[in-house]
């Protein structure tokens, strides 16, 4: 992983620039300890937003990796000692978190760059930062050109023999599940979730691999492992630069965002508002895609002319793409029914 690089101002630089003296408190608040998924898409966003607005801010930007943020959300928040700032995670997460009194609620008259984004793409406590979708893959070698294109061929072991893998998490699985049992994408929510567990208890038998990991899901179609995998489209995209044999459909992807929260009682709580504020600017948002497959969270991104149309008809939130999937409700997986669903997947797990 590549690490960010950090701007300390010096007190020789402040009195060349003229400045008045910082105090040891102001200079400790300077900085920001942010936390992500790891992987290439970490990667991607450090040379893409975070190297960027730390230099711009003249912050350091310390970085953590948690590729299930909650249990560490939950911990933190709970016991007061907060030692994370901001976090990219799902938004379910941050709704959670907010209404258990764990993530900060968010004043948006501080956020200002928030203002040019679509309602649906906020919460209280949260902001969408990139869009993702999660897709089938597959190994294009092993199908003799009739590779599977829809969750209904995933489950049809017989006309698409070979070694399967779903992700080891309800969100998104279930609604795999559901698409693949027939359920059209305009009715999925609110899920049914009896008929889900049931078609997933179908395909069971046939999961060689239940990934808890971007990384592993990656390692498992680039080592042949598998056949057929439900992978983030971003994790799939790398592994074919680097010359898997690979490629997915965006047909029936679940469409995803992660959102920008704060830690409730976080060490650096003003200097994280002003990063989460500069993190969504339009101007930054446009360069990630420039080096991974996600969409940006600020559609206003479009607008900067950093992204070609060419380059737009890629990301799973172009409006080509996003016209084939389904767009994740984190107000369902929010609900008393979603946290239902996900203490029902660990005993499906555990069968």
């Amino acid at each position: 992983m590549k690490h960010n690089r950090c701007m300390n101002v010096t007190l020789g630089s402040s009195l060349l620039l003229g400045a008045v003296l910082v105090s040891s408190q102001s200079l400790a608040a300077g900085q920001i300890t942010f936390v992500s998924q790891g992987g290439a898409y970490q990667e991607a966003q450090t040379v893409a937003i975070l190297d960027p607005v730390a230099e711009a801010l003249g912050i350091t930007i310390h970085q953590d990796s948690a590729p299930d943020a909650w249990p560490m959300i939950r911990t933190q928040g709970t016991t007061g000692q907060a030692v994370w700032d901001v976090v990219d995670t799902p938004p379910f997460h941050c709704v959670r978190g907010g209404e258990q009194g764990l993530i900060e609620p968010l004043d948006f008259s501080r956020i200002p760059n928030a203002e040019s984004m679509p309602d649906e793409y906020k919460t209280p406590y949260s902001v969408a930062y990139e869009f993702y979708s999660s897709v089938l893959a597959y190994n294009p070698d092993a199908f003799d050109g009739n590779p599977p294109q829809s969750w209904a061929d995933f489950w049809n072991v017989e006309d698409f023999p070979g070694n399967r893998s779903l992700r080891n998490h309800p969100l998104g699985t279930l609604e795999a599940a559901l698409m693949a049992d027939g359920v059209p994408l305009d009715e999925l929510y609110p899920l049914d979730v009896d008929r889900a567990f049931g078609k997933l208890e179908e395909i069971k038998p046939h999961i060689t691999t239940w990934w808890t990991s971007g990384g592993q899901s990656a390692q498992l179609l680039y080592d042949g492992e598998v056949d057929m995998v439900m992978m983030w489209n971003g994790r799939v995209s790398a592994i074919i630069e680097e010359g898997a044999s690979a490629d997915f459909t965006y047909n029936e992807g679940i469409l995803q965002n992660t959102h920008l929260c704060i830690i409730k009682g976080a060490p650096n709580l003003d200097t994280a508002i002003e990063f989460l504020n500069a993190a969504i600017d339009p101007e930054y948002q446009a360069n990630l895609p420039l080096h991974i497959d996600y969409g940006p969270g600020n559609p206003a991104a479009f607008d900067t002319g950093k992204i070609s149309d060419e380059r737009a008809q890629e990301l799973p939130s172009s409006p080509e793409n996003a016209a084939l999937q389904v767009l994740s409700s984190y107000d369902w997986w929010t609900s008393p029914e979603g946290e239902e669903a996900e203490r029902r997947w660990l005993g499906f797990m555990q069968q």
